[in-house]
């Protein structure tokens, strides 16, 4: 509700920059303080509000458990971070900045409502526990997510902007028949609900409308083939809209499968292998463009792709351990991700270019600068002692466990793909900063304080996940074992047993006097 909020007052007050500013950077730090108090709170149970008293499944309940609570927390630090980094780069359009060009310039009045719309979005997917309303926080999401990503009304930008609105509407349509189909099958929508009626319908129509539901979020989570889109749409976008872009919003396509898989579709062993060909396929086909590519946006964008195949890899193992690495893998990738997106922006800044080719002598203009990419960098392709090594290791080690000839065959994807993410961020990091640059780049344009700060307190996250790898894994562990119980979930969404699916709220009072239920 804060980012809500929030948004309306910054659209009232347009006009007036630093106002908006100010209420922007309270609202999202209010709700990341909010985020860390569920953390907490719901390690000790789910918690869950019922929308206007109006009980389930007749209302919309929204339910904060040990899963949406690390998202949440997550993607709060992400949003303000990315928030404050825009404020450093953005300047009203007309202005004129050193190594920043017309096309890169965020037109704040606009921005600032838009972001906190997306937030808004965001969290409404993580905490609802009614599919329709997962469907709602996927058009907040859709309706934002297009105004960020033509800001600037450049052609490329409107080029780019228009294939994302077509793909993410056909999503969205194709998960809305899913919904439409899976309330005729079943009589409703309540997630908690339906972890209990599916299992009792036919199951040749519970397995087809789980794959509708996974081919809706596949695209969204830009799973392999459904992926073509991302490298196209996003390197056209500001950096801070490609930024959370690439950190978060394939990661609500990533949660709503791995909360429908582990909820109320719990044991199909014949889709959980069909997701462990998607997961390889993604990994392997991702990592192949990225190895490609001459352009770093490009390169992390398809590096993007590749790594979504981890996370699905622990979905498909269907286990608590590779549950909890999934989870764990998706809080390292959500920081590691959008800080090197962001470090790309500081080098675009001051370099004049993301082109591999046009770049080059970065570490002596700027060590500082090469330092941040460098940390992040390595981090993504699973350096030990860093998180992406330790979520790595859990993957291949629950993957070696399984010991199928499917997992065998993805743990070996997984090392592959592993050793190219390295040669293709290493590749980035010589052409931009070690070798001696192929254009003369200017020595003298200063990198804003308010974009480095930002960029480096999210390089210093990713970094805390490594020295707090042992409580967070932990935590992703509990997280795992009641997403894959489920009963917890349901218990809590409905208390009383006895109550389940009657649907009765508060009473009310008729014209007359009478109280009627």
């Amino acid at each position: 509700m804060l980012p809500l909020f929030a948004a309306g007052l910054t659209l009232a007050l347009h006009r007036y920059a630093r106002v908006q500013r100010i209420i922007s950077v309270t609202a999202l730090a209010a709700a990341l303080a909010a985020s860390v108090g569920l953390l907490f709170a719901a390690d000790a149970g789910p918690i869950v509000v019922e929308i206007g008293s109006w009980a389930v499944p007749v209302g919309i309940d929204l339910v904060a458990d040990r899963l949406s609570a690390v998202m949440l927390t997550v993607s709060g630090v992400m949003l303000l971070c990315v928030l404050l980094y825009s404020l450093g780069q953005g300047v009203p359009e007309g202005e004129d900045e050193p190594g920043t060009t017309r096309g890169d310039m965020i037109p704040v009045a606009i921005f600032h409502p838009t972001f906190l719309i997306l937030a808004a979005g965001v969290a409404n997917a993580f905490l609802t526990g009614d599919l329709f309303n997962l469907y709602v926080g996927f058009e907040i999401l859709l309706a934002s997510s297009a105004v960020l990503l033509t800001l600037g009304g450049t052609a490329e930008r409107i080029r780019a902007g228009s294939v994302y609105i077509i793909v993410t509407l056909v999503s969205s349509l194709l998960f809305l028949t899913a919904i439409a189909l899976i309330y005729g099958a079943t009589g409703t929508v309540n997630m908690a609900q339906l972890a209990e009626r599916l299992p009792e319908i036919d199951p040749t129509v519970r397995t087809a409308l789980q794959l509708l539901l996974l081919l809706a979020f596949g695209i969204k989570a830009a799973i392999f083939p459904l992926s073509a889109w991302l490298p196209d749409s996003y390197p056209t976008a500001p950096a801070p809209v490609t930024a959370v872009f690439a950190g978060l919003l394939t990661k609500v396509g990533v949660y709503s499968i791995l909360r429908t898989q582990t909820l109320i579709f719990p044991d199909n062993p014949a889709v959980d292998q069909v997701l462990m060909v998607l997961a390889l396929l993604t990994m392997v086909i991702g990592i192949l463009g990225a190895v490609a590519q001459n352009d770093v946006k490009r390169l992390l964008s398809f590096t993007l792709v590749s790594h979504i195949g981890y996370m699905i890899f622990g979905i498909a193992l269907a286990t608590e351990a590779g549950t909890a690495a999934a989870i764990y893998y998706v809080v390292h990738h959500i920081s590691v991700q959008t800080a090197l997106f962001l470090v790309v922006g500081l080098v675009e800044w001051r370099g004049g270019s993301t082109s591999l080719d046009r770049l080059g002598g970065l570490a002596k203009l700027a060590p500082g600068l090469a330092v941040l990419f460098f940390v992040p960098a390595l981090n993504l392709a699973g350096i030990p002692p860093l998180s992406g090594f330790l979520g790595k290791v859990g993957l291949l080690t629950e993957g070696a466990t399984v010991g199928t000839g499917l997992a065998w065959v993805l743990v070996v994807g997984s090392v592959v793909t592993s050793l190219l993410t390295l040669y293709a961020v290493v590749k980035a990091w010589n052409k931009a900063f070690w070798q001696a640059p192929s254009e003369e780049i200017e020595s003298d344009v200063p990198l804003p304080r308010g974009m480095v700060l930002p960029t480096g307190a999210l390089v210093a996250f990713g970094l805390l996940l490594t020295v707090a790898a042992g409580p967070l894994y932990g935590y992703a562990e509990r997280a795992a074992t009641a997403s894959m119980d489920g009963h917890t979930y349901v218990d809590a969404v409905f208390p009383d047993g006895a109550e389940r699916g009657q649907g009765e709220s508060v009473v009310a009072t008729d014209d007359e006097g009478s109280d009627a239920p």
